[in-house]
């Protein structure tokens, strides 16, 4: 009869292991429901900000609705501001208001335009096509951009390289308004190469795209210049130089899909800020898109629809850093390591 060891008896009422796979996937549920709460509180802060921003606005917001909608500022009677007060409950608390603006942006109701009288969300909806095409355009424009110029002066001798790094702090720190104006005047005043105001098809969108991409490839220029020439100092890149590749195939082939990272990881915060910039390079160029719906209810105190905006550029922001936040949790296996 062979005895147990105290340390090798099976203790009773203990409770049976995970396994390993199902713990990494719980491990991972919690690490994207996590984010999914942070993104959810982002946009309540961005609501809440937007809703008291246009409630501490001075005077009376019926009798501004009134004049806005017929074009003249008087004063109104309380028999003419009744069905504006009825009609946006203006005479509730304004903790039922904030409930109410809030259980509005949950349903997609971004309210009604004073100036238009129909609903926000049609309003930003007849523009927002341009505006997704120039940010699409951009973004895609900006990574030629980084990865031409980070190929060609990466790694390249002391010069060159101080002269990319220079380069990509320079293009990341420019103003878009102030670019804008710059391309402006040089290739659309001076050399006529392009339209001056709006201009239809592509031709239209190459000076517009160029002002929002040209600091976004500098800035990812920056995350991405580090980890090039860190590879380019790799075992496998000596492995491809004995092999015969060329110094061109070698970088675009092997080296380059190992220092993009960085930039993958800052794609999220990239498009929404492309988008963001987009509204103030839609004003610079007139061009249709959300930027020129801002301007004019900026101009005509429609504010609704100036929230609407806000709320909508906000929201590309954040789901955009929430899905990369995401793809890197689910990519990523050290993220789902547990202790």
């Amino acid at each position: 009869m062979t005895l147990t060891s105290s340390s090798e008896a099976p203790q009773l009422g203990a409770a049976p292991a995970i396994p390993a796979p199902l713990r990494r996937n719980l491990v991972s549920l919690r690490l994207v429901v996590f984010k999914v709460l942070a993104a959810v509180l982002v946009l309540l802060g961005a609501a809440t900000a937007a809703f008291f921003a246009q409630a501490s606005i001075p005077g009376d917001r019926a009798t501004a609705i009134l004049n806005i909608r017929a074009g003249q500022a008087i004063e109104r009677t309380a028999e003419e501001t009744a069905p504006i007060v009825a009609e946006y409950g203006l005479d509730n608390p304004l903790v039922v208001q904030y409930g109410s603006y809030l259980a509005g942006l949950a349903r997609g109701d971004l309210g009604i335009s004073y100036q238009q009288h129909r609903p926000v969300i049609e309003v930003v909806a007849d523009q927002l096509g341009a505006t997704i095409l120039l940010t699409l355009t951009a973004l895609a424009l900006s990574w030629v951009i980084m990865i031409a110029w980070v190929t060609l002066t990466a790694g390249r001798g002391p010069r060159v390289r101080a002269l990319g790094g220079f380069t990509d702090t320079l293009a990341a720190g420019l103003p878009p308004y102030w670019l804008g104006i710059i391309l402006l005047l040089v290739f659309a005043l001076g050399l006529g190469w392009f339209p001056v105001i709006g201009g239809d098809g592509a031709i239209g969108l190459v000076l517009p795209a160029l002002t929002l991409a040209i600091p976004l490839a500098g800035f990812m220029g920056q995350a991405t210049r580090t980890e090039f020439e860190r590879a380019l100092d790799e075992p496998f890149v000596l492995s491809a130089r004995m092999r015969g590749m060329g110094d061109v195939g070698i970088r675009l082939r092997h080296v380059l899909r190992h220092a993009v990272l960085p930039a993958i990881t800052l794609s999220g915060w990239a498009l929404g800020a492309t988008i963001s910039g987009a509204v103030v390079v839609e004003a610079v160029f007139a061009r249709p898109g959300i930027g020129s719906i801002l301007v004019t209810s900026v101009n005509t105190q429609d504010m609704p629809v100036v929230l609407g905006v806000v709320m909508l550029v906000a929201a590309f922001y954040v789901v955009a850093n929430l899905l990369v936040d995401v793809a890197y949790v689910l990519i990523d296996p050290r993220l789902r390591r547990t202790t």
